[in-house]
């Protein structure tokens, strides 16, 4: 590509998810895609349920996208030098530790989907007078569950003594995916700014919804030190510029938790509109504007985002699916069904039904709307006609059912039923899971033909940030997209999320050990 096909600043956006690290770069006007690198990051999981991730590692690879970006654009005759900004898009939750001094892990990361603070949420569910899950919610917009951050820390601090003695020795910092890269990226232990956005800290259990600070008598209950917590900042502004490598000099200038970036990218900027993201795991966000509703039917409450340390926070109901794509990954992995998860849809295809087979992921729990720790993965409805297609057919139904789920609580709690959805994240290229998403929650399905939606918002809020006067959110072209309109009847539609919901129940109080202290 020339230069002159490519017009005006660019913004530059690290997008650090799950399974992968990339640098994507932007057109500043259009919101086009002009270059992007990516570099896959692996998983360790040392006991069931345990799951980790090296942050050396994945900071290795954000520096090789950024480098590799850089070689990119100069292959394509454009001076890195018109990036104004870099905004940051990343995996939310997921726990580092490190010192100061050494710049060094205390431990690996361990990641959102991570279930080993089972036991840390028994003995702090001890302390509330009848056990009471939404105990803090009030206050911070989430349930207690080995989903959120804090549960982390506290884990590491009762049980790693290298943690224990950092924090003795006033060395150790904490940070959600974001601030490590940021801390880093801008200088480490010579300098690096220690902060976080809004959005990501409103997914630690320790941020008030209210003060959009970090609240005394939250960190209080999970007794873990204020004095290690970054700086909370909207999720636009200049926190830093990047040291050293091909970027440097290049302010980081945006940024959000990858869901809330993704709202951005989809242009859900208005009170009432939603996305859903279908990764590792699915989560659907829901902007309702300035005004934060509580949940009564398993939601929880989070910041949107906030363009600006002067600008008003947005809010949104969130339901979060701990397994989406990593569903495909197991019959692949574990099971053997397909030797590619890219098979799934065709064979899937061959069959026009499930065979009234129901298949709940539940691997390690279920999150929004049931919150239940103790559920575990059940196939219902086998038969002798049951065939792998049948099996395959039911692991795409059951993300479309536990996306419904979480729709009906979303409308029993905003009393406005969404018009259409808006999807993005790696598994819409499934045609067949978009129509049947239509199919079983009963309303168009919305899929933008330019996928790449974290990174967009990310790149979104450090344009803003960075003044560019033509990087407008309302000036942003829309993709174009593909619609997917339901083909069934309400009936039969119902029926069959009946079925699912026994489904469901037939899940629940699986893990002895939990379901017991519970």
């Amino acid at each position: 590509m020339a230069m002159q096909h490519v017009q005006g600043t660019l913004i530059g956006s690290i997008d650090e998810g799950t399974s992968s690290a990339r640098f994507l770069v932007f057109s500043s006007q259009t919101g086009r895609l002009v270059a992007s690198h990516q570099i896959p990051i692996s998983k360790h999981c040392a006991q069931e349920g345990w799951v980790e991730q090296d942050p050396v590692a994945i900071m290795d690879a954000v520096r090789q996208c950024l480098d590799k970006g850089a070689t990119i654009l100069n292959d394509k005759d454009i001076d890195v030098s018109r990036i104004a900004a870099i905004g940051i898009s990343n995996q939310r939750e997921t726990t580092i530790l490190w010192d100061r001094t050494t710049g060094l892990p205390l431990h690996n990361a361990i990641v959102w989907l991570d279930m080993r603070t089972a036991t840390t949420l028994e003995s702090l569910l001890d302390k509330i007078p009848n056990r009471d899950k939404n105990y803090l919610k009030p206050i911070c917009g989430l349930p207690l569950s080995p989903y959120f951050s804090a549960l982390k820390i506290k884990w590491l601090m009762d049980n790693i003594p290298e943690v224990r003695q950092a924090i003795e020795n006033k060395t150790c910092l904490f940070g959600t995916m974001d601030t490590w890269l940021m801390w880093n990226l801008t200088g480490g232990t010579k300098g690096g700014v220690h902060v976080t956005d809004v959005t990501n800290a409103s997914r630690t259990m320790l941020m008030s919804l209210n003060t959009l600070d970090w609240d005394i008598s939250l960190c209080k209950f999970f007794d873990i030190p204020r004095e290690i917590l970054p700086r909370i900042h909207s999720s636009s502004e200049i926190y830093g510029r990047i040291v050293g490598g091909a970027m440097d000099g290049i302010p980081i200038a945006g940024c959000l938790g990858d869901q809330h970036a993704a709202l951005l990218g989809q242009k859900c900027f208005n009170k009432g509109m939603a996305k859903c993201t279908y990764g590792t795991g699915c989560f659907l966000l829901y902007n309702t504007g300035s005004e934060r509703v509580e949940s009564s039917h398993g939601l929880v409450t989070t910041v949107a985002y906030q363009l600006g340390k002067d600008a008003p926070p947005y809010y949104a109901l969130e339901g979060s699916i701990a397994v989406a794509g990593a569903a495909f990954a197991w019959l692949k992995d574990n099971i053997g069904l397909v030797e590619d998860v890219k098979e799934i849809e065709t064979l899937a295809n061959r069959v026009h039904h499930s065979g009234d087979v129901y298949f709940v992921p539940a691997f390690s729990g279920l999150y929004a709307p049931y919150w239940q720790s103790d559920a575990r993965g059940v196939i219902c409805g086998i038969t002798e006609e049951t065939t792998k297609s049948h099996i395959l057919r039911a692991a795409l139904e059951a993300i479309c059912f536990q996306t419904r789920d979480i729709l009906e609580s979303m409308d029993k709690d905003c009393g406005l039923p969404l018009s259409k959805i808006q999807v993005d994240g790696g598994a819409i290229q499934n045609n067949l899971l978009m129509q049947l998403k239509a199919d079983l929650c009963g309303i168009p399905v919305v899929r933008p033909h330019m996928a790449e939606t974290s990174a967009l918002g990310a790149a979104l809020a450090a344009g803003v940030a960075s003044g560019i006067g033509v990087c407008k959110l309302t000036d942003i072209e829309s993709s174009a997209s593909d619609l997917f309109s339901p083909r069934i009847t309400k009936q039969e539609r119902d029926n069959r999320y009946s079925k699912w919901k026994m489904a469901i129940e037939r899940s629940f109080g699986w893990d002895i050990n939990i379901s017991a202290q519970q």
